[in-house]
């Protein structure tokens, strides 16, 4: 029986840890959480925000998913948006979704990330 999403892997291109530290961590307000040192010897780096884990590892083929994402609820999506934005990421809004404000971005190397809210008040669609 499945009880929960442990987290999330995204790939990465080789020798951007750096990049995505600043981003997952500056940007979107994650912390990194270590990663098992026969693990971090593969390169990567892991993030975590309340149960939210991230884990972005090194694909030496790296290619960014442009289509497969993972949705991370927020709260205060507006102020979340105009965060991203400050820190320099690009917000695409999407109003697509009944029942949700949610928007899409990038991380640095180019993975899709999708951000969305429920609204109050309103019940999403069967």
């Amino acid at each position: 029986m499945l009880t929960a999403v442990d987290h999330v892997q995204l790939a990465a291109p080789a020798g951007c840890e750096d990049l995505l530290r600043a981003y997952y961590t500056d940007v979107l307000g994650m912390r990194e959480i270590p990663k098992p040192p026969v693990l971090a010897a593969r390169g990567g780096c892991w993030f975590q925000a309340g149960a939210v884990q991230l884990h972005l590892g090194v694909d030496e083929d790296f290619r960014p998913a442009k289509k497969a994402h993972p949705g991370l609820r927020v709260t205060g999506i507006e102020a979340y948006a105009a965060h991203l934005e400050a820190g320099g990421a690009r917000v695409v809004w999407d109003g697509d979704l009944p029942g949700h404000r949610r928007f899409y971005s990038e991380d640095p190397v180019g993975n899709r990330l999708e951000f969305l809210e429920p609204v109050a008040g309103v019940c999403p669609a069967p």
